[in-house]
């Protein structure tokens, strides 16, 4: 039997980088194909109650970090797996998401969809009970520090007067997610973590957390995944502007395919396979799922163009999965119900 090693990334000031993608980036960790890594990962948001979403090493990176941007997600990272190169797939299975801290925060923000109803940025911190899988809002409060709630990292200090009790009696499901991870882009240059791509990056997709498996197409030798922009929960659309953000630890599984013909990302659960596509607009977003879609049906399943036509009208769901990162996303759900004899 051949035993995968198992690895421990740490999120520390020498293993996060804050805000972009960088193909340049030398490796934290280098993995063998099949071997697991316990990874940290921080919320950005940590800044919105330090009182209650930061710890030491928190604290330690938000404080020693100063190279931030574009993009505002803190990514831990990058891994190089042995033997990855341009053509293959990375698999990441997401075997394990625990909150690193029992809070999250979200922020309705200037860049939300409804942003224009409000005029008014507001943070709403939540209190969570890992054993009911359930969060609760323990208060809110206008966003005064900065005139808009744009700067990586800003640290709120605590003040109870300004923080008014949010939600009563309410509670939300949690759903433990990466709303951030993806391979380093292939051109040379710093690329922002904010929109998503066929490296993959700021998908947030609620989905993909314990039990999703990611399809990357590998772009660099090595691959170099990084990960962040923990979530604990999040509705399709995102449409404040941000999810439930809370620290999250990891572990995930390394591995290199090449007997898949997907060019995009892809994710694969217990029940579904999700093919993502983005754009400018919603209706790009749209096209390019679809199109995306239509060439997994024929390539991985065999159909014909006209047959997987038909079936995506009559079985696949179209879903906005976000509408806030600049590059809009729609996402596919092929049911494997559909497949007796399921390929994957």
């Amino acid at each position: 039997m051949i035993w995968s090693m198992q690895h421990f990334l740490p999120a520390t000031p020498s293993t996060v980088h804050w805000g972009y993608f960088d193909p340049r980036l030398a490796p934290t960790l280098t993995v063998a194909p099949g071997d697991l890594v316990a990874i940290e990962t921080l919320t950005h948001h940590a800044g919105d109650a330090p009182d209650l979403l930061m710890d030491k090493g928190i604290s330690e990176v938000f404080d020693a970090v100063s190279d931030r941007g574009p993009g505002p997600h803190l990514l831990t990272g990058p891994i190089a797996v042995e033997g990855a190169k341009p053509g293959d797939l990375l698999q990441v299975d997401i075997l394990e998401a625990v909150p690193r801290l029992p809070y999250g925060s979200n922020l309705a923000a200037h860049w939300g969809h409804l942003y224009s109803e409000f005029a008014t940025e507001r943070v709403t911190v939540y209190e969570l009970d890992t054993n009911a899988m359930l969060g609760r809002a323990l208060f809110g409060y206008d966003w005064t520090v900065t005139p808009l709630a744009d700067a990586a990292g800003t640290i709120v200090s605590p003040d109870p007067a300004a923080r008014a009790p949010a939600l009563p009696g309410v509670v939300v499901p949690l759903r433990p997610h990466f709303g951030t991870m993806g391979v380093a882009p292939a051109e040379p240059q710093r690329v922002s973590s904010v929109p998503p791509g066929d490296h993959g990056g700021n998908v947030d997709n609620w989905r993909i957390g314990a039990g999703g498996r990611m399809y990357y197409p590998v772009q660099v030798p090595g691959g170099l995944l990084s990960v962040g922009d923990p979530h604990v929960s999040q509705g399709d659309g995102e449409i404040s502007g941000t999810a439930l953000e809370s620290s999250l630890n990891g572990l995930l599984r390394l591995t290199i395919r090449r007997d898949l013909p997907f060019t995009v990302p892809v994710l694969e659960t217990a029940t579904e396979l999700l093919v993502h596509g983005f754009g400018d607009s919603l209706d790009e977003a749209m096209r390019s799922a679809a199109l995306r879609t239509l060439d997994v049906l024929v390539d991985h399943f065999g159909q014909s163009r006209a047959d997987a036509y038909s079936f995506m009208s009559v079985a696949v769901d179209f879903t906005v999965t976000q509408v806030v990162d600049q590059r809009q996303g729609v996402h596919a759900r092929i049911d494997k119900r559909c497949f007796p004899h399921w390929p994957g």
